[in-house]
């Protein structure tokens, strides 16, 4: 199913960040503007294409060549990559707030 898959990608992800040989290493400050945009823009697009997907599953079920079971995945996955989204926007936000809170 669509859903395991997602776990495990979600799964493998985590795994990725946390795991450092040694030291963590230190990206240079020149140029790592444009990743942390780049990973929003991927970030964005990712939660775009599930809402594609979702839409495209409602459709299908609607014309009888689909599943229920597989809209209802592929909803959910949409509703978890949207919360994610807004969560992580909530924190830059709030990040936001405390940088302009700092006396300079």
């Amino acid at each position: 199913m669509a859903s395991s898959n997602f776990a495990a990608g979600a799964y493998a992800a985590v795994q990725n960040v946390g795991a450092f040989k040694g030291a963590p290493k230190i990206q240079p400050t020149q140029g790592a503007g444009g990743d942390f945009t780049q990973l929003l823009g991927r970030a964005l697009d990712g939660v775009g294409d599930a809402g594609r997907k979702a839409d495209a599953q409602g459709m299908a079920v609607a014309a009888g060549k689909a599943n229920v079971v597989d809209v209802v995945t592929a909803v959910a996955e949409s509703e978890t990559a949207l919360q994610t989204m807004v969560a992580v926007r909530d924190r830059m936000i709030s990040a936001y707030e405390e940088i302009m809170r700092m006396q300079i």
